[in-house]
């Protein structure tokens, strides 16, 4: 079989609604907190024994992040990766106040939509293929890691290695706005903390004999938010801030944490040099600044613009327009795109990440499993790894 059709893989994932609402259960009642780490080997176990029931051999790698390859693959042939992440923002016993719940097309529940809707996907696209004895030119590899609502700090290092192999990259993050577009690009997320080291004076007795680490700061925020510029892109927040000891010292030190995101890799540069480079305004202060990007920006390369092209070409087949825009947060989308051709935001379509309202689409986010499973069929159109 060298090619899927579309509209039948559509209906055969439409007749697996009633499954799919069973595991996506699954996997959300098994609360899965980025630091709790019983819970997540407990999520990971439930996405593992399903993808080893689809003939993929799964490890930990790292100790919580989950690795799942064909158990039998062609040698040498090549790759492609399937992204997501099994971690939320929400604490244990959320269930209670947001318990899992089905009212027609409308799944609530923590997690849902953020991310384990679009791990759902990743499953049943996968078994709409095997069931379709369709063996993809490019061998599919899935990695899910337990770290990326803190930035994965851990899981980074195999997320590079990987991409650095494969030919492309999908990442299995919620869509963006009700229209429910992909992400081609994302914002590059930075934190700074800036220390000012002051002198300390008896505010009464000795006002002159002390240097204000909280009045350098002032002056340091007004600076740091003159950086700036809305229509690139670029926002430098503010977010916190702490210093003194007593109403009655001059505050012998102070400290803020800075929030950065840019648009593009040559604003991260410039908005960096211009952080690090900050100089006292008054004298007897001395600045100490650290901190850096965690995520480069993603941005809309060439390479990801011929794979939202192919996925326009693949969704008009089942009836999908797509449309795409930017994400202000970021995503492991982030880190692939800068090795291999790489689309974000192929998850379910709803609202609520990190909210309350949390919920997805399950009619609409059957479309997106058909989609992705015709993505993964696809032929690749060029680009290198790396």
């Amino acid at each position: 079989m060298s090619t899927v059709d579309g509209p039948a893989l559509l209906a055969a994932l439409r007749r697996q609604r009633a499954p799919m609402l069973d595991f996506l259960h699954d996997l959300t009642v098994a609360e899965s907190p980025s630091h709790s780490d019983d819970a997540l080997r407990i999520v990971r176990s439930v996405l593992a024994r399903r993808l080893e029931d689809l003939g993929f051999a799964t490890r930990a790698a790292g100790g919580q992040h989950l690795y799942a390859r064909p158990r039998t693959r062609e040698r040498y042939q090549e790759t492609q990766l399937l992204i997501g992440h099994f971690d939320t923002v929400w604490p244990h016993g959320t269930l209670r106040d947001m318990p899992f719940s089905v009212d027609g097309n409308i799944v609530r529940g923590p997690g849902v939509f953020d991310m384990k809707g679009g791990l759902t996907q990743i499953v049943f696209a996968l078994q709409a293929l095997e069931e379709l004895e369709f063996n993809p030119s490019l061998t599919p590899v899935v990695f899910v890691n337990a770290d990326e609502e803190v930035g994965s700090r851990h899981s980074g290092r195999y997320i590079r290695m990987l991409a650095r192999r494969v030919r492309r990259a999908y990442v299995l993050e919620p869509s963006l706005g009700a229209e429910g577009k992909l992400k081609t690009r994302r914002k590059g997320i930075a934190r700074y903390t800036v220390t000012v080291h002051g002198k300390a004076a008896h505010a009464g007795l000795d006002p002159g004999g002390g240097a204000s680490a909280i009045l350098e700061l002032s002056h340091q925020i007004q600076a740091l938010f003159a950086l700036n510029d809305h229509d690139r892109g670029i926002s430098v927040n503010v977010g916190t801030v702490d210093g003194g000891v007593r109403p009655n010292v001059v505050a012998p030190h102070s400290q803020a944490i800075v929030d950065v995101r840019v648009a593009t890799a040559e604003d991260a540069e410039r908005i960096e040099a211009a952080i690090l480079g900050l100089q006292p305004k008054t004298s007897g202060i001395r600045l100490h600044i650290e901190g850096g990007f965690g995520r480069p920006a993603l941005e809309a390369t060439p390479r990801n613009m011929v794979l939202l092209q192919q996925a326009r070409e693949l969704g008009s087949s089942i009836g999908l327009e797509l449309d795409e825009g930017m994400a202000g947060g970021g995503s492991d989308g982030n880190t692939t795109s800068l090795y291999t051709a790489t689309l974000d935001g192929l998850g379910p379509v709803g609202d609520g990440a990190h909210a309350r309202h949390e919920y997805l689409d399950i009619d609409r986010t059957i479309e997106r499993a058909a989609l992705l499973a015709l993505l993964i069929a696809a032929e690749h159109r060029g680009g290198e790894p790396g």
